[in-house]
C-alpha cells in the first residue's frame, strides 16, 4: 500500500528556510523524498540546514530577499528549469512584534505588510504562472498565525497581516481550484526554535509557563509544524484547500 505522505519526486520551494519553521520543513520534507529549494536572506543559514538534510545533492539553494520582485521571478524560473517543474511551496518567511498602537509607526506598518502580505502574493504570483506548476496541480501552503484569528494586546499590526493571509487563502483556493492548485494556510501557536528561547516572555520561567498553560498541549515544535506542512503538501489532503489548519495545542479550542 502507498504512503499518502510521501513527497517522493514533488519539487517543494520553501521560503524562510534559514532558521526555525522554515528550517525542519525542508529537513521534513527531504526525509519524504521531495527536491527542495531552500530561500531565504541569509545564505550562510540556508547552508546549514542544507547540511542537516538527506540527499544534498538533490536540493537547490538560493539566497533570496523576497521584497525584491525581480530576484523572486528569477528563482522561480531557476526552480522550474532545473526541476522541470514545482509540486508545492510552503511560504514561512516573515516577522512578528509586540508594539501597542501609540508606539507603532507608519515605517512599521509599510514594512509588515510588505515582509508578511505583499512579498507572499508576490510569491504565489510568480510560482502560478503558466507552465511553472504541475500539469497535476500542487499546493501551496502558506504560514499564518493564531494571532491572525484572535486577538491579544500589543498584537494588532502583526495580526492584521496574518488575518490578511488567511482573506487571501480563501480567495486563491477559489481561483486556483480550476488549475488543481490547492491552497491552505496553518496557524501555529507558541512554538519552541532556538530564536524564540531568547525572548522575554520565553526565557523568563514564570511567564513560559504561563504561555504553556495557555496551550492545552503545551508549546509546540518545529516538528509539529512541518508534520502538518507534509500532510498540505501531500496526496493524504487532495481534497483540502481553502481551510486554515490550526497547529496550536489546543489554544484557540478554550
Amino acid at each position: 500500500m502507498s504512503n499518502p505522505f510521501d513527497l517522493t519526486g514533488k519539487n517543494i520551494l520553501i521560503t524562510g528556510a534559514s532558521s526555525g519553521i522554515g528550517r525542519q520543513c525542508a529537513i521534513s520534507c527531504a526525509k519524504m523524498g521531495a527536491n527542495v529549494l531552500l530561500t531565504g536572506r541569509n545564505e550562510g543559514r540556508l547552508q546549514e540546514t542544507l547540511s542537516c538534510m538527506e540527499n544534498k545533492l538533490r536540493h537547490l539553494l538560493i539566497p533570496l530577499d523576497l521584497a525584491q520582485y525581480a530576484d523572486v521571478t528569477v528563482a522561480v524560473e531557476k526552480m522550474v528549469e532545473q526541476k522541470g517543474r514545482i509540486d508545492g511551496v510552503i511560504h514561512c518567511a516573515g516577522i512578528s512584534t509586540t508594539q501597542p498602537l501609540k508606539l507603532v509607526t507608519v515605517e512599521m506598518m509599510e514594512t509588515f505588510f510588505q515582509t508578511n502580505v505583499f512579498a507572499a502574493y508576490h510569491l504565489t504570483k510568480e510560482v502560478c504562472k503558466m507552465g511553472h506548476f504541475a500539469k497535476e496541480g500542487g499546493s501551496i501552503v502558506f504560514l499564518s498565525s493564531i494571532m491572525g484569528s484572535v486577538g491579544e494586546t500589543g498584537k494588532s499590526l502583526y495580526g492584521m497581516t496574518k488575518g490578511a493571509l488567511l482573506a487571501g487563502v480563501r480567495s486563491l483556493a477559489c481561483e486556483l481550484a480550476p488549475k488543481h492548485i490547492r491552497v491552505n494556510a496553518i496557524s501555529p501557536g507558541a512554538i519552541v526554535t532556538p530564536i524564540n528561547e531568547n525572548l522575554p516572555h520565553m526565557a523568563d520561567p514564570e511567564k513560559r509557563a504561563a504561555l504553556e498553560k495557555q496551550h492545552l498541549l503545551g508549546l509546540g515544535t518545529t516538528e509539529d509544524v512541518a508534520n502538518a506542512c507534509i500532510y498540505l503538501l501531500s496526496d493524504a489532503s487532495k481534497w483540502v484547500t481553502g481551510t486554515n489548519l490550526f497547529v496550536d495545542g489546543g489554544y484557540t479550542a478554550k
